[in-house]
């Protein structure tokens, strides 16, 4: 009640005719994260429920911690490990180290991508939406580690501009945010985002991990690139764990496969949209194996890269995703099979997730529309019939 009665206290300065009147939008958009709003409709009839949006958001991230902690730990492990110094790096050393890597890129994201939306929220005299509470802390796990700060902040703000505000902000853009960003980073800058020297992290940060000065020769390619230039990549246990280089977040299915699970029991994810992911790059996996286009194991396609945080965390998005409970098992198989479709069939570009996620959110709103229209020509021949 304290914090409720020093809010209220505050809140005429930021009011209508207040001192402090052109900071409304961050009193609100603090006061409505801090604590459920008591503003009510004023006529019609509503539905309400006991969650809010904010409340939502608040889970997702998090159902995001495990993997963004594993991640930070994978960064320092994978710094050891180049270094040859793994057995002598203690546990702790390689957290901090990961911990200071990544989080200059989660201050940056939120602080251009939230300064946007605190701008926008004050210039059209509304309240801050919440939707890059989530879309903030998702984009510095899809990157790898050394992805320069510059090309994150411009990414940020495109994404953030032109894929979310300009169609109506949270609840209105028709792709997915994070996704938005990511493609912005790798079509713009290729050889910043790809490549054998972006996933381990080289430099000593604050005395930290090991300033590696490595050889031309030096290789730290994912296991998933491997595959695409024909290596025999063999099913392993870390490919499940996520001891590999990788995306920060994007690594351990178990850190993502504990997240999930939290989505699922809330109910704030979807889990017909997850399976349908799966059952599409699993069955597709299938017959790339049967014809002799896949010389690995199906599931190992589906266990590397961003394959199981997409499908998981950035598929399940309510806003871009298909919402009828049939239109949901087609939207994810959809984007699971043409994952392992583009991942086949151009070598030349191995993860294939992002891209199958951006064209789901295209077709999203085409497939609900004909589950409906399929729906009501059910309904309107039962109705003839009697």
């Amino acid at each position: 009640m304290s914090l409720k009665n020093y809010l209220d206290k505050i809140k005429p300065h930021f009011e209508e005719g207040g001192k402090l009147h052109a900071l409304w939008s961050l009193y609100d958009g603090l006061e409505s994260f801090l604590l459920v709003p008591d503003t009510t409709s004023k006529n019609g009839s509503s539905i309400h429920d006991p969650i809010d949006s904010k409340r939502i958001m608040s889970f997702v991230v998090i159902a995001l911690m495990p993997a963004l902690l594993f991640g930070m730990y994978n960064v320092g492990y994978q710094n050891a490990l180049a270094a040859g110094k793994l057995a002598e790096t203690g546990f702790w050393t390689m957290f901090f180290y990961g911990f200071l890597a990544v989080l200059p890129k989660i201050l940056v994201s939120y602080i251009v991508g939230l300064g946007i939306e605190f701008a926008w929220a004050q210039w059209k005299h509304e309240e801050i939406q919440e939707g890059y509470l989530v879309t903030g802390i998702i984009i510095p796990l899809i990157i790898p580690v050394n992805t320069p700060l510059w090309i994150l902040a411009l990414a940020v703000a495109f994404s953030v501009i032109f894929v979310k505000e300009i169609f109506g902000g949270t609840g209105m853009n028709i792709f997915n945010v994070a996704i938005s960003a990511r493609m912005f980073m790798f079509f713009s800058y290729p050889s910043q985002m790809t490549g054998d020297k972006a996933w381990v992290a080289t430099q000593s940060i604050c005395g930290l991990g090991y300033d590696l000065h490595l050889p031309d020769g030096f290789t730290a390619a994912t296991p998933l690139g491997e595959m695409a230039q024909n290596v025999n990549v063999n099913f392993n246990w870390d490919m499940v764990t996520g001891f590999i280089p990788g995306s920060i977040g994007e690594t351990s299915v178990i850190a993502i496969a504990l997240g999930g699970l939290l989505l699922i029991i809330t109910g704030i994810a979807s889990w017909k949209t997850i399976v349908g992911v799966f059952l599409g790059g699993g069955i597709l996996g299938t017959i790339f194996n049967a014809t002799g286009a896949l010389t690995m194991p199906w599931y190992d396609y589906l266990l590397l890269g961003g394959f199981c945080f997409g499908a998981v965390f950035m598929a399940t998005d309510p806003v871009t995703s298909a919402r009828t409970e049939t239109g949901k098992w087609i939207y994810g198989f959809i984007i699971g099979a043409m994952a392992i479709i583009v991942r086949v069939m151009n070598p030349g570009y191995p993860e294939g997730m992002m891209l199958a996620i951006f064209f789901g959110n295209m077709i999203a709103p085409l497939i609900d529309y004909c589950v409906v229209e399929r729906n009501i020509a059910k309904r309107a021949r039962r109705a003839v019939n009697k």
